[in-house]
């Protein structure tokens, strides 16, 4: 048998070019991974700076007004853009036909932040993230001014009030009833002065009745059950004519001079405008008052001038800017702050714009540009010149 001979250098040569396609198959992969973890960030990762922040916002003057030529302006314009001008960022605006449409179109994602008026509230917090405050407001009434109309115009309208109407057509009922007592009474005797006939008799025994009424009767009943007529109808003369004149005095004095609403208590049995969805809708919800909610503060502004309602209750800035400006002379304030509030930024639930949208806040209210805002919008013409946050 012959040996079986290995060629040793026939093994050492397979074995390297083992080793170098393995090497070689090594260095190919690790490029690979390399490529693709320098590459990643160009098409895996989005820039969020480069995107444009969508608002949605709505026309409430002084925080949101439409300008000249449909630019919008006002407190939440300016100050919002002071905010992007701090995170370096680019936004759009658009403009929403009332509060619940705009909310809506920040929960949909239609939208990134909403800012305007928004109250803070512990509703909106389970389905919304809110910046920190921005403004601290409160609801207010507004009536109408009762010197606007003049004093000939009030006193018309508190003579053909329906209370005095009443106590006139209580006096006509009670004039009738007497006349016919008297005229039954006395048209048989020989020296009344009232006929026999119904007519004219009737309308003599009417004059008697109410200038006796009016402690004004000339001639007494001749008869005896006559006199006793006219001494018990003298005595409810009396006590008409005190009724009458306290009814009108407290009537036409209070309204004309002191005015009807005072406070959020004279708004029960009246009707009060606001706008639909609001804090002031739920809080008169809450009381159950009368309301009339409308999706514009204009609307709520034309039906109080229209007395279509008796007041409106919204938030104090907007109804005080108002008072000082379109409405001056023809609205006022009443009362007190009926309820403490504060406006912020809505975003939807956990926004990345909430953190720098608060730092942008926080540093604009440090170098005081919020009260150059503040100052512009409401100190002159609210007189106001303390900082609402």
């Amino acid at each position: 048998m012959k040996p079986v001979v290995f060629s040793v250098s026939g093994i050492v040569s397979k074995g390297r070019v083992r080793k170098g396609l393995l090497g070689l198959l090594s260095l190919l992969m690790l490029s690979g991974f390399l490529a693709l973890n320098l590459n990643a960030p160009s098409f895996a990762i989005a820039n969020p700076q480069s995107e444009i922040i969508t608002v949605a916002t709505r026309l409430v003057p002084p925080f949101v007004i439409k300008g000249e030529q449909g630019k919008l302006t006002g407190f939440s314009i300016d100050l919002w853009q002071k905010i992007t001008e701090q995170i370096d960022r680019k936004s759009t605006l658009v403009v929403y036909p009332s509060l619940l449409t705009m909310l809506r179109a920040v929960e949909q994602k239609k939208a990134d932040v909403a800012i305007a008026a928004i109250s803070i509230t512990a509703e909106r917090e389970q389905k919304f993230d809110f910046s920190y405050p921005m403004f601290a407001s409160g609801l207010k009434i507004l009536v109408r001014d009762s010197k606007s109309s003049g004093f000939v115009p009030n006193v018309l309208r508190d003579l053909f009030s329906p209370a005095l109407m009443h106590i006139i057509g209580l006096a006509f009922v009670m004039v009738m009833v007497a006349a016919h007592l008297v005229w039954v009474f006395e048209r048989r005797h020989p020296r009344s002065s009232i006929s026999k006939r119904y007519f004219p008799g009737i309308f003599e025994a009417i004059w008697w009745s109410a200038s006796t009424l009016a402690t004004q009767a000339e001639e007494m009943p001749k008869g005896a059950l006559g006199r006793v007529l006219a001494v018990f109808w003298m005595f409810i003369a009396v006590l008409f004519v005190a009724y009458f004149t306290a009814t009108v005095t407290a009537g036409m004095t209070v309204q004309t001079l002191q005015g009807e609403i005072k406070g959020i208590e004279d708004l029960k049995g009246r009707v009060t405008a606001t706008i639909a969805n609001s804090t002031a809708a739920e809080y008169l919800q809450s009381r159950g008052l009368k309301t009339l909610e409308v999706d514009q503060i204009d609307s709520a502004y034309a039906a109080l001038l229209n007395k279509n309602v008796d007041a409106v209750l919204f938030d104090a800035p907007v109804l005080m800017y108002y008072a000082a400006h379109e409405g001056h002379g023809k609205v006022s304030l009443v009362g007190e702050t009926v309820r403490d509030e504060n406006y912020g930024i809505l975003l939807s639930i956990n926004s990345p714009h909430r953190k720098a949208i608060n730092e942008a806040l926080l540093s604009l209210k440090e170098n005081g540009t919020y009260q150059s805002l503040y100052n512009k919008w409401f100190k002159s013409s609210l007189d106001n010149p303390e900082s609402p946050i």
